[in-house]
């Protein structure tokens, strides 16, 4: 083993050896058997890069050392840093994973097989957008797997940022965007800020240098103008709080490059206006004292209003905690204070990795660590289940999906218990249903925000108390529910719940467009239904015909493979002399009723007025005794005890313009102008409306409104409440029977 000294720095930052990464692991790390593992990997890894060089020249080796030091830093486990030493391995000397599995052991072969996926992109060769968005997917795909295939990826993008100098200005400004697009967002919301921020400042050099010289001449000067002040005003808070007894030790902190570049030319603010450019940061023991010590800080300076947060309470959805305000000191001058834990302080420096920090003698289990990460960061369940979503489908709507629902989830919105949900800006009661559960989703009929009854086109601020109301005869989701969820997650369950519903409607429709052929030309032979389906209910039809059962017969004969006539032959039916006939017609009502009874003619045909059946739904038909058919929605309980009296019905495909009559039942909050609203609306959809009633559940202020509206489809009726949940206070509409 090599005893070098530290190297002199390179590019600004010191060159490491590899006795400089034992120095620190070996602080943490004592097991002989897990430091040994750690030392093999490096040898390996020193023998299979013999020979090859950096573009700067230094040996390939010295990259991997390098990050094996940032991630020994982050107090990583073995497993992890070894695989931090063998992560090129594969790549670069053709090293089969095979190899590195029977030296080095099952986890650490999965972490490095994966970073090798990643590492084989080559990521920032890609020019066009569709080819970035697909190969951003793989490395999201990658990392999802195990949170240390993130960790060691940010720890090898580091170093490669610390180090471009050697490439091209396009090669560097390439890396440096993406890393500012796939890395830095999730190292912010792992809250790993040393690596972030860094790596943000980094990206921004190379991006926008004169920009990032000219914040850091700012940066520079007000630090330099600001000392005296700041220490005076350090010294008056320890004076303080040594008079109270209050445990701390005392810092300052000065904004990153890249926080002030997005706050100057991103939101146009002026340096001059971005008061947390220099912030004192105070630590103590406990959580009562960070209370104490901000009741003393606001009693002693004054506090800028609007600008006190308290993460300790409600922490980001990284794990950070911390209160922080903005006073005014005795000079004038604005200083952010922070004041938090030494357990906050070292989950703010370095998140998950603080979090689940490798500790000595504590048996490892990679599986429940990860299941621990998503129990904790709720982001991150979110993460694997887009990132699983993602595996198949459009590139580009799933990097949209990963954005929008885990990087910019900002609004954090309540449960009853008291759960916090992360959820994007603009997002709608209905995401958060989705949120909570896709069977919650699929059930919503409305919800109570902060204890108001509230549509679920309501979009959520942080703070909200939310409840979702649900039915199990809500029918599942609708068409207009895609304008209202505003996560893809939710659009994309959506998509599929209506998908599969389509499905099953065509399904449905050829069963029944099946059977009702099927029945009708054994009717007319003389056979009622029960005869029927003695005959064609049988194993050595199905098996002459190529169906699996009942059903698959009746979908082959809606497609007349066979059709009903070949499979009277192959059963060898003969007509009969008494075939079944219904009796009692109006011609005239025939022609223009939009419902058909194959094999029946001159029959009287009305749809009921019980649950008022639209083209569209399924239906079925009654004999009425004198009066024809009467047609009812299959679920009409009125039909429920019929039994032989109902017939197969249908709906002509040429309904023509013609509009049909449907009970409806609108929930929504009391307020001025509500029925006005409802009936211009549906107004402006060419809907008519007849027997319009209203009143009060005066327990709640709610509004409960029954009415007949006119329309040409089942459709036509949801694209209706689609348009009547848009409107203020709507937050049910449904169909009712009587």
């Amino acid at each position: 083993m090599e005893n070098e000294e530290t190297l002199k720095v390179n590019g600004g930052y010191p060159v490491h050896t590899f006795d400089d990464v034992k120095s620190v692991y070996f602080t943490y790390i004592s097991d002989p058997s897990a430091q040994k593992n750690i030392e093999d990997a490096y040898l390996f890894a020193k023998e299979k890069h013999e020979g090859q060089f950096r573009r700067s020249g230094e040996p390939y080796i010295q990259h991997p050392i390098e990050v094996a030091y940032i991630l020994a830093t982050l107090q990583s486990g073995p497993e992890t840093i070894a695989s931090g030493l063998l992560h090129d391995v594969v790549e670069d000397t053709q090293t089969p994973i095979e190899e590195i599995r029977d030296r080095f052991g099952e986890d650490v072969a999965k972490i490095v097989e994966a970073l090798t996926k990643i590492q084989r992109l080559k990521l920032s060769h890609r020019k066009a957008v569709d080819f970035e968005a697909e190969d951003h997917r793989k490395i999201f795909l990658g990392m999802a797997q195990d949170v240390r295939v993130i960790i060691v990826k940010l720890a090898d993008r580091l170093h490669n940022l610390r180090t471009l100098e050697a490439l091209t200005p396009e090669r560097q400004k390439a890396i440096a965007r993406e890393t500012l697009d796939v890395f830095t967002p999730i190292a912010h919301r792992l809250g790993i800020y040393t690596i972030q921020s860094e790596m943000e400042d980094l990206s921004l050099k190379y991006l926008e240098p004169e920009k990032y010289k000219e914040i850091l001449a700012l940066l520079n000067k007000k630090t330099a103008d600001r000392q005296g002040s700041l220490e005076a005003l350090k010294k008056r808070i320890a004076d303080i709080l040594f008079e109270h007894g209050l445990p701390f030790r005392m810092e300052s902190r000065v904004k990153s490059i890249y926080s002030i570049y997005r706050k100057m030319y991103l939101k146009g603010h002026l340096f001059e206006d971005i008061y947390d450019v220099l912030a004192v940061r105070i630590i103590t023991k406990t959580e009562l004292n960070c209370y104490e010590i901000l009741g003393i800080i606001h009693a002693t300076y004054k506090p800028i209003p609007g600008r006190f947060k308290d993460y300790i309470a409600m922490p980001k959805p990284n794990m950070y905690q911390s209160l922080h305000t903005c006073i005014v000191s005795g000079d004038g001058n604005v200083y952010e204070v922070q004041i938090r834990t030494e357990e906050m302080d070292r989950i703010a420096e370095t998140g998950v990795a603080a979090h689940w920090r490798y500790k000595e003698g504590e048996h490892y289990n990679a599986k429940e660590e990860q299941r621990d990460i998503e129990n904790k960061l709720h982001w991150f369940r979110d993460f694997v289940s887009v990132s699983a979503q993602g595996k198949r489908g459009d590139a580009k709507r799933f990097m949209d999906a990963l954005s929008n629902d885990v990087f910019n989830a900002n609004v954090y919105v309540f449960t009853p218990l008291g759960k916090v949900i992360n959820l994007p800006t603009g997002a709608t009661a209905l995401d958060f249903a989705y949120k909570i559960h896709t069977k919650v989703g699929d059930q919503a009929v409305g919800a109570l925000i902060n204890g108001t009854h509230a549509p679920l086109n309501t979009v959520l601020k942080t703070g909200d108390i939310c409840e979702i109301r649900t039915s199990s005869m809500s029918g599942g989701p609708k068409e207009g529910w895609l304008e209202i969820a505003k996560t893809a997650s939710a659009k994309t369950h959506i998509r599929r719940c209506l998908e599969r519903k389509r499905r099953e409607g065509e399904k449905d429709e050829r069963l029944g467009k099946g059977k009702n052929a099927l029945l009708e030309a054994f009717k007319a032979a003389g056979y009622d239904e029960a005869e029927t389906l003695k005959l064609v209910d049988d194993p050595k039809v199905f098996s002459e015909f190529g169906v699996k059962n009942l059903d698959g017969l009746y979908e082959a004969v809606a497609v007349k493979n066979p059709s009903a006539s070949t499979l009277m032959s192959f059963l060898h039916v003969k007509r009969r002399n008494t075939p079944y006939k219904i009796m009692g017609h109006n011609p005239e009502k025939d022609d223009k009723n939009p419902v058909k009874v194959e094999g029946a003619t001159n029959v009287a045909i009305n749809l009921s007025r019980c649950c008022t059946p639209l083209p569209g739904d399924h239906i079925v038909g009654y004999v009425t005794r004198g009066k024809g058919i009467a047609v009812h929605r299959v679920n009409c309980p009125n039909v429920k005890e019929a039994g032989n009296r109902l017939v197969p019905v249908s709906w002509k495909e040429d309904l023509g313009v013609s509009v049909y009559p449907a009970d409806i039942e609108i929930y929504a909050n009391d307020r001025p102008n509500l029925l006005a609203d409802i009936l211009g609306a549906l107004s402006s959809k060419s809907i008519a409306v007849r027997d319009l009633k209203a009143h009060v559940i005066q327990e709640t202020m709610n509004d409960v409104i029954t009415l007949t509206v006119y329309v040409a489809s089942a459709k036509s009726l949801e694209d209706a409440f689609a348009m009547l949940l848009g409107l203020k206070g709507v937050y049910s509409c449904q169909r009712i029977m009587h």
